[in-house]
């Protein structure tokens, strides 16, 4: 599932709960922050908690979790760092107060109750009507371990290296000092 099908989900599952007013925003490429905004009004601390569990649980059984969550038990806003996109939940005295869709302004609405069209690749069958034979995964290359066992036996050999100049640096000096004595 890609971030906006998730963003609209999110919302859908808002509406759900009764949230008001939700709006998503899609701020892709103009933001270093997120690519979706979703915003919805909430009545009173309740209905609140209510529509943010819901959006949490449910993305959850998704496989979606959030990484981050700011507003801890406010009773007027809170927001929840789902990666791709934040999910304000807030009544409407903080909404009207901090007045995101202004502050987003740049960013298009986008429709969350449209379905997604998804792209599905026509494949065309052979006419000879042969089986063809399933495609078979490819196993990936293990560069990754060759190169990491290459750069330790690289660092021996110079740490060998090291270690034999230092002791025959350290044997001249003692050589020199006997000589001197």
């Amino acid at each position: 599932m890609n971030t906006k099908e998730l963003v609209c989900l999110a919302a859908r599952l808002a509406d759900e709960k009764k949230g008001e007013n939700i709006k998503v925003i899609d701020l892709c490429g103009l933001s270093s922050l997120c690519d979706y905004v979703l915003i919805v009004t909430a009545n009173s601390k309740p209905h609140l908690d209510a529509v943010e569990q819901e959006i949490s649980k449910k993305l959850k059984e998704q496989g979606y979790y959030k990484l981050n969550r700011d507003g801890g038990e406010s009773n007027l806003w809170r927001v929840s760092d789902y990666g791709g996109f934040l999910a304000h939940i807030m009544t409407q005295e903080a909404r009207d107060f901090y007045a995101l869709e202004k502050i987003f302004s740049f960013g298009k609405e986008i429709n969350f109750k449209k379905p997604i069209k998804k792209v599905v690749k026509k494949v065309a069958k052979k006419a000879s009507g042969k089986k063809t034979k399933p495609a078979t995964k490819s196993t990936p290359k293990k560069t990754a371990a060759k190169k990491t066992a290459t750069v330790a036996k690289t660092k021996k050999a110079v740490n060998k290296q090291t270690t034999k100049k230092t002791t025959k640096a350290a044997s001249k000096k003692t050589a020199k000092k006997t000589t001197k004595k």
